[in-house]
């Protein structure tokens, strides 16, 4: 065999030790291009248009706990998961508190709900005292069964559920001055008027 065949040969298997690596560096450039798309709070919930799954949490100390009936009273109810410890929920208290006492909602009986994740009755006590009550009653989900069950994916996220118990909204995230106007608002009047 000459020296030039050896050559000739000799590269096209040169290539394929490269191949894997080539691979894997493109695919590696696609999942680092995904990571960016997207806005992360409009994460999709299977459960929209769906019941809103059932709730039976204890209260804070002998206050009565948040519960399935409580959802499906015939009145919006706005669903907020939080915890004392999560700091982008200290950054939305005064938004809740904004939508708590907004008089137009409070006539038509929108309701506001806490459940509090992974969070002890104290905290939680502390937490409101010291920043205001914006809820009409607060669950506690110290084992997160309900956030599971609720695909809650970190706190703080926001629920939307209809007299019925139907869900129609859900916000990934704080709630801002932007989103309270933007996305809170208008999707609680949307429910209201049966949309």
């Amino acid at each position: 065999m000459s020296v030039e065949a050896e050559t000739t040969g000799a590269r096209p298997r040169r290539w394929l030790v490269y191949a894997p690596l080539v691979l894997f560096l493109a695919l590696a450039w696609l999942l680092f291009e995904r990571l960016g798309a997207g806005d992360p709070a409009s994460i999709p919930s299977v459960l929209i248009g769906q019941s809103a799954p059932p709730l039976n949490l204890p209260g804070l100390d002998d206050a009565k706990g948040l519960t399935d009936a409580d959802l499906r009273a015939g009145h919006i109810s706005v669903v907020n998961v939080f915890g004392s410890w999560c700091e982008p929920c200290q950054y939305e208290h005064q938004y809740l508190m904004a939508l708590a006492a907004d008089p137009e909602l409070k006539a038509k009986g929108v309701a506001g709900y806490g459940v509090a994740q992974r969070d002890s009755a104290e905290n939680i006590r502390r937490f409101l005292g010291a920043k205001g009550d914006p809820y009409a009653k607060v669950g506690l989900d110290q084992d997160n069964r309900a956030g599971i069950d609720w695909g809650v994916y970190g706190v703080p996220e926001t629920f939307i559920v209809k007299g019925d118990g139907k869900m129609v909204f859900k916000l990934v995230g704080p709630i801002t001055a932007a989103t309270l106007e933007s996305e809170i608002k208008p999707e609680i009047l949307k429910a209201m008027n049966g949309a």
